[in-house]
């Protein structure tokens, strides 16, 4: 087990910093220089200020310097500070980071449930239509634009029902983004979960439980679902990926101010600092949660234990 751990952290640094080095080079291969972005087109500065704004944040500097001197602080945590607001990145991404790690939580605690019952429904039914209805309810969630639904979402709820207010970082302002993120995210667990537990519906134990006189109810909730439930907590670590980028849509929808604004600030501005630590703030969380599933992997399915 030590082994292994070692191995998959070892992997998790190699991703950290693949993400950090393919964000430094796509920075520079953008054609707009974040020191006029800075300074603002409306903004007459003669090349004397902007030559001293390029030295003050370091980039007169060669790049492959700028790369090692980055590299070198944001393994001490430091990811400098930020080219628009002159404030330390960490403290930047610690003040929005709460609001999306709540919609994230709520849309995650919304979706794995929706998800497992979606695929609990279809394997359970012995209607045919009523399961290919269930299975043609991820297909139609994963189709639907997110900010298409969380804009019907708003129209329905808080401007015409007046249910939920239409912007907010209160708990009745988590609402209706959770929603809107949970949707597709549910869709991704049942795909997965329902092609699973079909498969296992066809197994030989399944068929001698059924013979003890076991409900289907019971050999789906006490057999099945344990041994198909493996590629769907995987997929929940990869579904935080996709709540945080999905954050993005969701938080320019609501007008919350989370990581998802910060992100689309960063790109539109070139703020590097800010741009990297977001990223491999992102892709560390996502890591640590993968690690997490594989080692619980020997919990949930006993036949991967040692």
């Amino acid at each position: 087990m030590r082994r292994f751990v070692l191995r998959r952290v070892g992997q998790a640094a190699v991703v950290v910093l693949a993400a950090y080095t393919l964000t430094f080079a796509a920075f520079h291969l953008l054609p707009a220089d974040p020191v006029r972005i800075m300074i603002g087109p409306e903004n007459a500065v003669d090349e004397t200020r902007v030559a001293a704004l390029r030295a003050e944040f370091g980039l007169d500097r060669p790049a492959w310097v700028r790369y090692a001197d980055g590299l070198w602080h944001a393994l001490r945590g430091d990811f400098g500070t930020s080219f628009q607001t002159g404030r330390g990145v960490g403290a930047t991404i610690a003040d929005a980071a709460p609001r999306t790690l709540a919609l994230a939580g709520a849309a995650l605690f919304l979706a794995v449930p929706l998800g497992f019952v979606i695929a609990w429904l279809a394997a359970h039914t012995g209607r045919p239509w009523l399961r290919r209805l269930l299975g043609g309810l991820p297909g139609l969630s994963l189709s639907m634009p997110t900010f298409w639904l969380g804009l019907v979402l708003l129209q329905v709820f808080s401007f015409g029902l007046r249910l939920f207010p239409a912007r907010g970082d209160g708990p009745a302002g988590l609402v209706l983004p959770a929603v809107t993120l949970a949707v597709p995210s549910s869709a991704f667990v049942a795909q997965v979960l329902s092609v699973r537990l079909l498969a296992e519906m066809r197994q030989p134990y399944v068929s001698t439980a059924r013979a003890k006189g076991a409900s289907v109810a019971r050999v789906v909730s006490v057999h099945a679902l344990r041994n198909a439930a493996m590629p769907a907590l995987t997929m929940v670590a990869l579904l935080a990926g996709w709540l945080l980028s999905g954050s993005v849509v969701v938080e320019t929808v609501f007008a919350r101010n989370g990581l998802g604004r910060l992100v689309e600030t960063a790109v539109t501005t070139r703020d590097l600092p800010v741009l990297q630590g977001l990223v491999v703030v992102t892709t560390a969380l996502v890591t640590v949660l993968a690690l997490a599933v594989d080692l619980l992997h020997p919990l949930v399915d006993p036949r991967e234990r040692g």
